[in-house]
């Protein structure tokens, strides 16, 4: 049976996906897999590493209602994070926006305009794509947002790529995503629940939904680059590990909640650990690259935080009441019932 809401599972994944991907082609370097937030097509045959490479993501986006004064920006920013964890800077992108009947021009405007200006920040030239007008959806989405971009093999930092001693950073803290959607989608709930100026901090977290000036702080630093997405944290450490064929331990002591992750959080009943976090980077770093890596971030304006170490076998997390359990993958991600429980679903 399919999710009801999110991402396919592991196994259905697996089953279902993976052995169909058409022509085996050696060329590609990094292909679908969980964990690996996009796929590396090798451009030549240069020997020592250095060979040519093609970065390439792709991300649906769908509008729903809090989301529709930065679309575009969520756009943007989101499908060009899941290139920029793979070492290579994001160059170009096409876009498929759909429209509901009866959207009015001036918010095609808008979305087209924030695509516009986050694509100039981040040095992104829009080459293509399609926008029309379809029934039988509710808001505008983004059928399908690519990006892509080159280097070199060598500067690649897939989630794959973690080595046993590598040390664990995260950036921000968790449930960055899960944080700024449901402030911003109940406000008026929170300011009366945990005070106005908490739910403006958590609100402004929106603004931090992306992973791309992490990932450029540390490209060159770190081994192993990922965006913890659905399932958040926790899952986002998890898929490293399991993509890496490594272990992990991990202490929840060491993982910064920022006061309006807790209190957001808290309000909802959901676990900030495992809710969906784009914003927050994780990343294996060589213990001597340790100190490089937080300066880099701290001259970017990011806070940065090691949470533990990649090892060579077992998955542990060492809770706070020094109780421990083996990390495992996030079957459900919590965020989506409480975002419907928010918006009256």
């Amino acid at each position: 049976m399919l999710p009801e809401m999110g991402k396919l599972d592991r196994e259905t994944f697996n089953r279902t996906i993976l052995p169909r991907l058409g022509k085996d082609d050696p060329r590609v370097l990094i292909g679908p897999r969980h964990g690996v937030d996009a796929a590396v097509v090798a451009l030549d045959d240069a020997p020592g590493g250095r060979r040519r490479v093609m970065a390439i993501a792709e991300d649906p986006t769908f509008g729903m209602p809090v989301l529709m004064p930065r679309f575009g920006w969520s756009i943007v920013h989101i499908c060009a994070s899941d290139v920029a964890v793979l070492g290579i800077k994001p160059e170009f992108l096409t876009i498929c926006l759909m429209l509901p009947p009866g959207t009015e021009e001036a918010e095609l405007e808008r979305t087209w305009q924030q695509v516009h200006d986050e694509c100039s920040k981040l040095g992104i030239a829009v080459v293509g794509g399609h926008t029309g007008v379809y029934p039988g959806i509710s808001f505008p989405l983004n059928g399908g947002c690519t990006v892509w971009g080159f280097g070199t093999e060598d500067q690649l930092t897939p989630a794959s790529a973690a080595k046993p001693g590598d040390l664990c950073l995260m950036t921000k803290g968790p449930a960055i995503e899960a944080t700024g959607i449901l402030a911003l989608q109940a406000g008026d709930e929170l300011e009366s629940a945990i005070g106005a100026e908490l739910t403006r901090q958590g609100q402004a977290l929106f603004d931090e939904m992306s992973v791309v000036p992490d990932a450029v702080a540390l490209m060159g630093c770190a081994r192993a680059m990922h965006d913890a997405t659905e399932g958040g944290l926790l899952n986002g450490v998890y898929e490293i590990a399991e993509a890496s064929s490594v272990g992990v331990s991990l202490r929840e002591d060491d993982i910064h909640v920022p006061e309006p992750v807790a209190r957001v959080c808290g309000h909802f009943g959901i676990d900030p650990l495992i809710s969906i976090s784009e914003g927050t980077l994780v990343a294996a770093i060589p213990p001597e690259r340790k100190d490089d890596a937080l300066a880099r971030l701290a001259r970017a304006g990011i806070e940065g935080h090691v949470i533990g170490e990649f090892t060579e076998s077992g998955r542990d997390f060492l809770r706070s009441d020094d109780s421990s359990r083996e990390l495992e993958p996030v079957t459900v991600d919590p965020f989506w019932a409480a975002y419907f429980k928010a918006v009256g679903g």
